[in-house]
């Protein structure tokens, strides 16, 4: 792991800890861990909307909503 052995971390880690300190890292890690939380509902909400484009695709070269918007105007224009 980059060339870091379990001595160097437990030194890195201490450091961080008197930097800090035991409240401060661990309102670091809970905010961390939130923003991850946020970063993958976001990307799978993303995903989703990009899924139901492509099953609302082409009908006979027009997009259902466009054809549905000329069906109900040709609708109003009969009556």
């Amino acid at each position: 792991m980059f060339g870091l052995g379990m001595t160097e971390l437990l030194v890195i880690l201490a450091i961080v800890l008197l930097v800090f300190g035991p409240k401060r890292l661990k309102s670091i890690g809970s905010d961390l861990g939130n923003a991850i939380k946020g970063f993958r509902n976001a990307v799978s909400e993303e995903e989703k909307p990009a899924e139901q484009d492509a099953q609302a695709k082409v009908i006979d070269g027009e997009p259902q909503a466009e054809s549905a918007a000329q069906s109900a105007k040709e609708e109003h224009k009969t009556q």
